[in-house]
């Protein structure tokens, strides 16, 4: 479904700490007992980042579906609309509404730097860019299916999140997840960008 669109960044990669080009694939963290895993926070932190992943990657799939047409990266009812929904729906688990809305927002303003960088891309090299354009509608089902699945991630998380080893734990997360999905430049800073809040976000 999806294409491999590469598109470059000027930012910093904040997992690997390089410049501009696509950082060495990371070393595997060694493998936890089952047990362990389980009930471990990075256990709990690792969903976090693969959602954020798989979120980032339909930005790619807006921009296609937004290329050309006039549609403005910002939909400000759009966002609202995803806000209040992931704060109901993290009532209905008994976790802290606020905190899921901080997280989302980062995620939020993540899929915006994707879909920035492949316009860029895209108006810089017309060749580059998508020769089909997706339907935002069907696009859109699939990020409210991970958003609650996000959610859900969100909920069963809060001590992990609020525990001390989070940062470096989430960082480890962050940096697997991807080498494991190859992620360039754009969007190895964009899921930097999604997992900003997710550390210290207690509830």
């Amino acid at each position: 479904m999806r294409r491999a669109l590469i598109a470059g960044a000027a930012a910093t990669l904040l997992f690997t700490g390089a410049g501009g080009a696509v950082a060495a694939p990371a070393a595997p963290a060694p493998a936890a007992p089952a047990a362990a895993r389980t009930h471990s926070p990075y256990a709990a932190l690792r969903p976090l980042a693969e959602l954020s992943a798989e979120r980032l990657a339909t930005g790619d799939l807006v921009a296609a579906a937004k290329w050309g047409t006039g549609s403005p990266i910002d939909d400000p009812a759009r966002e609202q609309q995803v806000l209040d929904a992931v704060a109901e729906q993290a009532r209905q688990l008994g976790a802290d509404p606020a905190a899921t809305v901080r997280i989302f927002r980062d995620q939020i303003e993540a899929n915006k730097i994707v879909q920035r960088g492949l316009h860029r891309r895209w108006d810089a090299d017309p060749s580059t860019a998508p020769a089909e354009r997706p339907d935002l509608g069907e696009v859109r089902k699939e990020i409210n299916r991970i958003n609650t699945e996000l959610v859900r991630a969100i909920a069963a998380s809060a001590p992990a999140r609020s525990a001390p080893s989070c940062h470096p734990l989430l960082t480890v997360a962050g940096a697997g997840v991807r080498h494991a999905r190859h992620l360039d430049p754009l969007h190895t800073v964009a899921l930097a960008r999604s997992l900003a809040s997710v550390c210290g976000a207690a509830g």
